[in-house]
């Protein structure tokens, strides 16, 4: 559909990464199905687990118009601001430049580190970040919070971003840790400055793009909710979750906590309450997703050897009996996703899935996107066009290699 021409190229890209997660797909793939489905300027594309918004970022640098939807108000705020151009740069740095130096006032006046609360303390890991780099970062968060300037979301998201990257004691493997060599002594304001300098000079290469419509919904991509959508998604390019016992509110949970997204346990219990289930730590007693596959006998069959493969091992700490009951709300909760999502599609879209194989659950192997074959025909009006083989991911936990394909639907009504 439409020339893509004028497309812009990779290396033709100067924008750099303003934040993106370690476990993000790459922004290649999102080019590579832009061209395969030949996605040109008339068209809209969705991504519903948008994450930190590279589907979007991606359909802007290419004058594409896009929605997002994502869960978590920390990622919902990074790639609503990623995806928001509509600023005059020229006076990112003069604002930005005051910010510091009132930052570095009020630091050099400090009597003592600043720190969380100790209910704060408690929902991030031990030494996560060390005090110095903490207390600037607190200092730097509330002048910018409490600034009266138009660039406050851009100041808050490279705050957020270098409080992992480079303020953090966090390493990124399997899952979050603590890297044994801490970071006691950072130039907060200074890296802050930097990033603040390159999201002005991305700006400026990019200004020809900036009234390309572009809108990050907050929201659960199993309850989808928005008119303005209905049939008027063309494309569909995504990654949701891949049913493993990796908790995805841990990859952001020290951003969210310094930034104020998440300040007790009963925020984090409803940010993972709004999840697709892929792993036991957001498994809940109400739970019903499970009910949208009681008839898909992979599931069932791959439930059922999970808990028989539990009891032959005598594994009973309660994480472990969750895991039967992960793979059919997982795969329940994309059955209600694709049921939500037949509405906003416009006759034969075409849509693309980047998921992942796995095999968390004792070994067990789950085929994630032939199981999400099944499920989409089963629930009516999506036709199965091909499984794309992307790459290959090394799980340590089993010490074997594990599939990441993009499943690739076409929606043809019903």
């Amino acid at each position: 559909m439409g020339n893509t021409e004028n497309r812009i190229k990779p290396e033709d890209s100067p924008i750099h990464d303003w934040y993106r997660f370690v476990l993000s797909f790459p922004p290649h793939l999102v080019r590579d199905y832009l061209e395969k489905f030949n996605v040109d300027k008339k068209d809209f594309v969705l991504d519903p687990f948008c994450g930190t918004g590279t589907t979007n970022v991606e359909c802007k640098k290419n004058g594409i118009r896009s929605w997002g939807i994502e869960a978590n108000p920390l990622t919902h705020f990074v790639s609503q601001t990623k995806s928001n151009w509509n600023y005059n740069p020229d006076y990112i740095m003069e604002d930005s430049i005051k910010i510091a130096e009132i930052a570095n006032h009020a630091i050099s006046a400090l009597d003592s580190f600043r720190c969380l609360s100790d209910e704060q303390a408690q929902l991030i890991l031990k030494n996560s970040i060390s005090d110095q780099p903490l207390s600037d970062s607190l200092v730097l968060r509330d002048i910018i919070t409490s600034s009266s300037s138009l660039y406050k979301d851009l100041m808050l998201l490279a705050l957020a971003k270098h409080i992992v990257y480079s303020y953090s004691n966090l390493k990124f493997g399997p899952e979050v840790g603590i890297s044994r060599k801490k970071k006691e002594n950072v130039d907060v304001i200074g890296i802050w400055l930097n990033e603040m300098h390159q999201i002005q000079t991305d700006l400026v290469a990019y200004q020809h793009m900036r009234n390309t419509p572009t809108h990050i919904f907050h929201g659960d991509a199993r309850t989808i909710n928005n008119p303005t959508m209905i049939k008027k998604v063309n494309y569909v390019i995504t990654s949701p979750p891949y049913p493993n016992e990796k908790d995805y509110s841990r990859t952001t949970r020290l951003e969210s906590v310094i930034l104020g997204y998440v300040n007790n346990k009963n925020d984090l219990r409803q940010i993972k309450q709004s999840f697709i289930r892929s792993n036991s730590k957001n498994i809940y007693k109400n739970d019903s997703d499970a009910e949208y596959v009681k008839n898909i006998p992979v599931v069932n069959m791959i439930s059922n050897e999970i808990e028989k493969k539990r009891l032959d091992l005598g594994k009973t700490s309660g994480f472990e009996k969750l895991y039967p009951s992960v793979v059919k709300h997982y795969f329940g909760g994309m059955a209600r996703h694709f049921i939500e999502l037949k509405p906003y599609l416009s006759r034969q879209a075409k849509l693309a899935y980047i998921v992942g194989d796995q095999a968390s659950y004792f070994q067990i192997p789950i085929k994630t996107s032939l199981i999400l074959c099944e499920i989409a025909e089963s629930v009516g009006g999506y036709k199965v066009q091909s499984i794309n083989a992307f790459r290959k991911r090394f799980a340590t936990a089993t010490e074997s290699w594990l599939n990441e394909d993009v499943l690739v639907l076409k929606y043809v009504g019903e």
